[in-house]
């Protein structure tokens, strides 16, 4: 069977030529079927960065990423983000309505709007009370977040790449998102990457850890072994 996603050898190097030093390397490991992964680590260890390459956002300097099977560079970026989705802490919301922004998605892949999927994912994160003909640039922080999931979440994407999405979010729709993404993973087979340093999050979302250290892919293991690993040994593993 081939595998869902791979990621062979992936360096980047550091932003800043003068310090003539990689962000990362030899990052290497495989997905083979539908799975929550939660992408840990002290910050400034490339997390965020990954996550864009993986969406084609960003350019990786060596390494190749394969998705089903064809290499990452042999496919279109539209196409390609279609099925490998990123949402970034900071959301972008663009000119016009929140029923603009909804409907970006669908516009630019040329697709039908799905109005009841929208709507069932807006009320699923806790925003069914919004107009929809209100500027999405008046939204709160937490708002502007969950209308960026849901724009990306009506592509129906096969993998979301989640960089901290709950982070500005009261606890009460930190819940409500963390279900939904569980639910639309179990039933709909959605793989996702979340980049988090909320611990009890990675506990509650993921049951498998990837953790970034010393620009290394140094943990690919069950979530239940990481933290009974962590129990045993306090420094190892500190978000």
């Amino acid at each position: 069977m081939m595998p869902l996603f791979e990621l062979k050898q992936l360096t980047k190097k550091h932003w800043d030529a003068q310090l003539n030093s990689e962000l990362f390397s030899g990052i290497t490991t495989t997905i083979e079927q539908p799975e929550r992964i939660a992408l840990l680590g002290k910050s400034g260890q490339g997390k965020s960065t990954l996550l864009r390459i993986l969406a084609k956002l960003e350019s990786v300097d060596n390494g190749q990423i394969y998705f089903n099977g064809q290499v990452m560079k042999e496919v279109d970026s539209k196409t390609w983000r279609m099925n490998v989705c990123y949402v970034a802490q900071q959301p972008t919301m663009l000119p016009g309505t929140i029923r603009d922004n909804l409907m970006t998605s669908s516009k630019i892949h040329n697709r039908p709007f799905k109005e009841d999927l929208a709507r069932t994912l807006i009320k699923e994160v806790g925003l069914i009370h919004l107009d929809w003909e209100k500027k999405a640039g008046e939204l709160s922080g937490g708002e502007k977040q969950r209308i960026a999931l849901v724009r990306s979440l009506l592509l129906q994407p096969k993998i979301l790449l989640l960089d901290e999405i709950t982070a500005s979010l009261d606890q009460q729709s930190k819940n409500l998102v963390e279900q939904l993404l569980i639910k639309l993973h179990q039933k709909e087979g959605i793989t996702f990457i979340w980049v988090t340093h909320d611990t009890e999050q990675a506990k509650n979302i993921s049951d498998r850890i990837w953790y970034m250290e010393d620009g290394k892919l140094v943990g690919d293991v069950k979530t239940s072994e990481f933290f009974n690993d962590q129990k045993s040994s306090p420094e190892q593993g500190k978000l």
